[in-house]
């Protein structure tokens, strides 16, 4: 069964590097009876070769970016988390990578300067399938309380900031 989801995220990661922008249509809700700790239960290696636990999110508020190293529009909204992270360091950030090698994606962290937060190699999917994302860009926003938003596709400048301002409160 694992590997079925793993191929269907393949599949679904290569055809649709997600080209819509305007988050409205995109955003999804967790299904009813999930909870923060349901989604944050996870260990995963890091691309310094450490251990990330989800769980160390819990009661922050957090930005959780699902991308791929060879995705164009994950390429564009790269710079924008690098500023928004910087622009909001109360706010805590991960980088979820899928479909693609590890040694293209610390390539991808280190071209883009997105080294000033932690990014783990969800090279199964299973983190990915966590968080309900099928395609990326896509981003899990987490507030402190332990509500959660997931928005599928590119959001540009404006959506991540709007999207950083409900999070945050500002």
């Amino acid at each position: 069964m694992r590997s079925l989801v793993v191929c269907v995220l393949i599949v679904l990661g290569l055809t649709a590097c997600a080209s819509q922008t305007g988050a409205d249509e995109n955003s999804v809700e967790l299904a009813a009876g999930t909870t923060l700790t349901d989604e944050l239960e996870f260990t995963a290696p890091t691309l310094s070769q450490e251990t990330f636990e989800g769980i160390s999110l819990a009661g922050k508020d957090a930005v959780v970016w699902f991308w791929a190293p060879w995705c164009t529009q994950c390429r564009r909204e790269a710079p924008l988390l690098a500023k928004s992270q910087s622009d909001n360091p109360e706010v805590a950030f991960l980088g979820v990578a899928g479909l693609g090698e590890t040694g293209a994606m610390r390539d991808f962290v280190d071209d883009y300067g997105l080294d000033a937060f932690e990014h783990v190699a969800d090279l199964d999917g299973s983190v990915w399938q966590r968080f309900g994302v099928v395609q990326q860009p896509a981003y899990a926003f987490i507030d402190s309380g332990g509500t959660i938003e997931v928005v599928r596709g590119e959001l540009g400048e404006d959506g991540i900031s709007e999207h950083l301002a409900t999070l945050t409160g500002n």
